[in-house]
């Protein structure tokens, strides 16, 4: 049985009172460690997400036989949109495709309607980031000050602290497991494994506003194609392997992947403000809205590449209200975004643009 999905209001979320003075203060060490990754490249990049994987164009289709609560935002009605979408490793630097890390896919709808979050960026577009994981370790705002730490060592030796917390977290995992325990989310998100990036699933692990209700989204495989890489690891392993098995896979094929919404049942056992607690599938699966298609085409051409890592910027805040990012880290997210990509776009002297059509993205 389907249990009926909460209404969303205001006052789903809670601010805390010293909420503003944690945000500042992530904010501007969060730039210090992406000022030190510029020094160390001579180059803006992404203070998460930094290394790309490739860059899609493709289309979503409505289902158009969703049941009223999931006719909600732009799902509102049965249309096909166009897209882009960019592939990525989490990391807030390049690293070498050696060291196991979560994978990002960011999802571009161009020509949404609605009111928008953020009427200073240009646009019709909605985005939508997801993560091959369906929680962030660090879900409240305290614990994600905890992680700067994290952050800020990773800037300074960016290789050597990469592999140590992967191969530190892969052991602890093991152990736990063998104790038949089951790993928190904190293991599970760092002890990644180097499978195909295509054959995983993305979750956008926060919660955000969806029409009349709360609901996380998730994207899966769909078509046979992306299905039989699910959990395969890569065959070779080595500094572009991510982006090298994408480019490979969509020089000679295409794929469909099904677009999710896990709605909010119970606020108590489905928090917003803490994206850390995994939503119970058994008292609300996920459900089907829409389909992704991408057509075989070049995601990692040279124009593309500069495309997507210089010019192109995704923010959950950019988008429409009845999608509005909920929970603290959201919150966080609004300003640590808009900081990351006005810097990026500053030194490497790229304006920053929202794409309206497909053809507005290079071969």
């Amino acid at each position: 049985m389907i249990l009926l999905p909460l209404p969303y209001t205001p006052d789903v979320e809670t601010v805390a009172e010293d909420e503003a003075r944690l945000t500042e203060e992530i904010v501007e060490r969060m730039a210090a460690t992406n000022r030190c990754a510029f020094e160390r490249h001579r180059h803006g990049i992404r203070d998460a997400h930094a290394k790309s994987n490739g860059l899609l164009v493709g289309e979503l289709e409505v289902h158009a036989d969703l049941p009223p609560e999931l006719r909600q935002g732009i799902f509102a009605e049965a249309r096909t949109y166009q897209v882009v979408a960019r592939l990525s490793s989490a990391p807030g630097d390049i690293h070498s495709d050696k060291i196991p890390a979560p994978r990002g896919f960011a999802l571009k709808v161009m020509g949404v309607d609605g009111e928008r979050l953020s009427p200073d960026i240009a646009g019709a577009n909605q985005d939508f980031l997801m993560v091959n994981f369906p929680v962030l370790a660090f879900g409240t705002i305290p614990k994600y000050k905890q992680m700067l730490a994290l952050l800020e060592a990773n800037a300074h030796a960016p290789d050597t602290f990469q592999r140590l917390v992967a191969g530190t977290a892969r052991g602890a995992k093991e152990l736990v497991q063998a104790l038949g325990l089951e790993p928190g989310a904190t293991l599970e998100g760092l002890a990644r494994d180097n499978h195909h990036p295509l054959g995983e699933t993305y979750h956008t692990q926060a919660a955000i506003r969806f029409g009349d209700y709360i609901a996380k989204l998730a994207l899966a495989p769909k078509s046979a194609e992306v299905c039989s890489l699910a959990g395969q690891p890569l065959r070779e392993v080595h500094d572009a392997c991510m982006r090298d098995a994408v480019s490979a896979f969509f020089a000679e094929q295409g794929a469909e992947y099904e677009l999710s919404a896990q709605l909010c049942v119970d606020l108590a056992a489905m928090p917003v403000e803490d994206a850390a607690v995994r939503w119970s599938e058994e008292r609300s699966p996920h459900r089907p809205i829409a389909t992704l298609r991408f057509p075989p085409q070049p995601t990692a051409t040279p124009q593309r590449q500069v495309y997507g890592d210089d010019i192109l910027s995704f923010n959950p805040w950019n988008g429409i209200q009845a999608h509005r990012p909920l929970g603290g880290i959201m919150r966080i997210r609004r300003a640590a975004y808009e900081r990351s990509s006005a810097y990026r776009h500053t030194m490497n002297a790229r304006p920053r643009t929202e794409p309206s059509q497909p053809s507005d993205i290079p071969d």
